[in-house]
């Protein structure tokens, strides 16, 4: 898009995401000598004072607990979201600081509306959120929170979901029978097959995200980018995991049969690529004889799951670019808790959900019908 184009180079200037070390370095000042950013001064980095050589290395580790914060996918989308509010404001010759909740407010609105940038597209009412809540860490950053209660933006923002909310769009549940399909696709003799093996059986059975699937380690404290580690016990594999509100156990039992056990596909997995150490799950190279080094994207695990889903003709009474739409690395997730015959709260834990209503969002077809008041009401 032009206009997308022509405000690449919003992040000059006050349109700036803060940089993480001006940041700390603004969080060490006395209160008194805070104050809004101003413009870079000479032999200043962004108009912040330079902090005395000593403490160097002291800021460079606060600058990695900052930015240990919060994901790096949530900073981009953070940044992302900035820009485009700060575009906005420059095309309509408003200031994007300090926060107005009457300039937010027409923002939100032209976001809704389709006419933030040229294509005219609206944005939906999950998008607008989002940037909202974006907005209103990029403001809190700068010390000049945004009232988010005001009514230029709250009763905007109602407005907006009464109009265009539509209910939300699931996929797809990988359930086990479609998974066992999906497995039979793949193939045994080769690196690569083992791999997506162990990822699909260990996605399903963890009901892990597909973030937390590649983010794995086979050991504890081996890789600065790791989210977790997998111990192998007689009964099964414990996976540890750091996630947004701390760090979880997932047990993963063995299964009824070598062939579908995922504790089973693991081990062969790491046996044949020769893995000790490092990330789980990489990248299978050179003709598919060898094990890269390099960790796996999590994009990875989606495409996997589309595309052995496909290759089983996993929902074959939709189109191919139907199937295509339907199918995510979400969909091991939501298999695993619309096929577990068990309590609810032990698949609430698996999940890592902090409420049953939340697991009860990733359930397809298992409760549908299951009370029948039609019935019981006497008709």
């Amino acid at each position: 898009m032009a206009d997308d184009a022509q405000d690449s180079s919003a992040g000059s200037g006050k349109d700036d995401l803060p940089d993480i070390i001006d940041l700390v370095m603004e969080m060490g000042r006395p209160a008194e000598q805070k104050k809004a950013p101003s413009p870079p001064l000479a032999g200043t980095a962004n108009g912040m004072e330079r902090l005395p050589v000593h403490l160097d290395a002291l800021a460079d580790r606060a600058r990695d607990y900052v930015e240990a914060a919060s994901s790096a996918n949530t900073r981009r989308a953070y940044a992302s979201d900035w820009k485009h509010f700060a575009a906005w404001c420059r095309r309509q010759h408003l200031d994007a600081l300090p926060p107005e909740p009457q300039v937010v407010g027409l923002y939100i609105t032209a976001c809704a509306s389709g006419a933030v940038t040229g294509d005219k597209k609206p944005n939906s009412v999950s998008t607008i959120e989002r940037r909202l809540s974006s907005l209103a860490w990029n403001f809190a950053q700068r010390g000049q929170p945004l009232d988010r209660k005001d009514r230029h933006i709250a009763t905007v923002l109602a407005g907006i979901r009464n109009t265009h909310a539509k209910p939300p769009v699931q996929k797809e549940a990988i359930l086990p029978e479609d998974l066992l399909i999906m497995l039979e696709t793949l193939d045994r003799g080769s690196l690569r097959g083992l791999r997506d093996r162990a990822m699909l059986l260990l996605g399903f059975a963890g009901g892990l995200r597909r973030s937390e699937i590649v983010g794995l380690d086979v050991g504890r404290d081996q890789t600065k980018d790791s989210s977790g580690w997998i111990e192998i016990f007689d009964k099964g594999m414990l996976v540890t995991l750091r996630g947004k509100t701390g760090w979880r156990e997932v047990e993963i039992g063995r299964g009824a049969s070598d062939a579908t056990c995922p504790v089973v596909s693991m081990q062969t997995w790491l046996k044949l690529a020769r893995i000790g150490h490092g990330p789980l799950f990489r990248r299978v190279t050179g003709q598919g004889k060898a094990v890269g080094a390099e960790r796996l994207k999590d994009q990875e695990v989606a495409r996997l799951v589309k595309r052995a889903a496909l290759a089983a003709g996993v929902r074959g009474d939709l189109s191919e670019g139907e199937r295509g739409q339907k199918f995510s690395g979400h969909a091991l997730r939501a298999g695993l808790a619309s096929s577990a015959e068990v309590d609810e709260r032990y698949v609430q834990k698996q999940l890592g959900h902090a409420s049953a209503e939340m697991t009860r969002r990733y359930q397809r077809r298992r409760d549908r019908f299951l009370v029948n008041l039609t019935k019981a009401s006497g008709l």
